[in-house]
């Protein structure tokens, strides 16, 4: 049998606190989640956490693991006698047996009371998956379809991944990180213990128009010279759908033209706003007619915001 250090798969000591092991947990998690990255090489290296942490945030299997002692990671042992017995009685022969297997197995019936029975049922570990959503669906909130792989160990007490699809709601107003619970969809009891938990992390998805801040989105809003001198009344794009807004004469780039509540909802009813950052944009070419307009302004004007650097102003 290979020996896989958990320990290292998690990136944490081996006294790491429940509360070391699951925050990173849940950052490699992140990083390497089917749904969050390409490549098999990936798609294995989320198993290997998710193995991981079930074994390490489980206090019976952990102790089990500990017991083994410290290996080079991948270096071939034999796990001592009483795991044996736990596991397959009489097999010698374990050359072809997952660690994570016998872990389960030997973790389920390894501490029987002083009159031998064994301990009575013990609930199923719960699971967190990180889940992509768009700020379309955490402005309204929206039904969506979840997939996911979670660990479930069969009859044998063995450990297999089990893809799984889940129809959920996203509520409206989560927030970046928010878990929400699946009662008794995470993980198998053992000796007739009830499920565990699965958790969605609501991870909010980049868009091409808006910048999140708390509450707050924020979208560049082009403008053409004239449009920022002279004033204007544009079309903005927000998740409500488009709404005019008034440009006032004399608009400099930068500038941060508010649509109040227009930004993302919170779960206590209040709304966010939006804000238009102001970006002056020139044409790339001009027709012969706009160049001529354009030289005649140039004649006629004397504002030159230039100068104020050389006046020392």
């Amino acid at each position: 049998m290979k020996y896989v250090d958990y320990y290292k798969v998690l990136g944490v000591e081996r006294d790491a606190t429940l509360a070391d092991i699951k925050k990173a947990y849940r950052k490699l998690a992140h990083k390497y989640h089917p749904d969050m990255s390409n490549g098999t090489e990936n798609e294995e290296k989320f198993k290997d956490i998710s193995v991981a942490y079930s074994t390490l945030k489980d206090p019976e299997k952990r102790a089990a693991y500990d017991e083994l002692g410290s290996h080079r990671p991948g270096e071939d042992f034999v796990p001592p006698h009483q795991w044996q017995e736990h596991f397959q009685e009489g097999n010698s022969n374990f050359a072809d047996v997952d660690l994570a297997d016998i872990l389960a197995a030997f973790a389920a019936a390894q501490h029987p009371d002083r009159r031998g029975r064994t301990q009575s049922p013990m609930h199923g570990p719960d699971f967190e998956v990180p889940v992509p959503v768009t700020l379309d669906q955490l402005y309204s909130g929206a039904e969506t379809e979840i997939s996911v792989s979670i660990p479930e160990h069969d009859a044998q007490g063995l450990l297999h991944h089990v893809p799984k699809t889940f129809r959920v709601r996203i509520p409206k107003g989560a927030t970046e990180g928010q878990r929400l619970r699946l009662p008794g969809k995470g993980g198998t009891g053992v000796r007739g213990g009830r499920p565990g938990d699965l958790y969605l992390v609501m991870n909010i998805q980049p868009h091409k128009l808006y910048r999140v801040s708390g509450g707050d989105l924020y979208i560049d809003l082009p403008l053409a010279p004239w449009e920022a001198a002279l004033g204007a009344t544009v079309q903005v794009p927000t998740l409500g759908g488009p709404v005019e807004m008034t440009i006032p004469p004399g608009t400099t780039s930068g500038r941060k033209l508010r649509l109040s509540k227009r930004g993302l909802p919170s779960a206590n009813g209040a709304q966010g706003d939006q804000y238009a950052v102001v970006r002056i944009d020139v044409p790339k070419t001009l027709t012969p007619h706009e160049r001529e307009l354009f030289s005649q302004l140039a004649s006629a004007s004397a504002y030159k915001p230039w100068a104020q650097m050389n006046a020392g102003g």
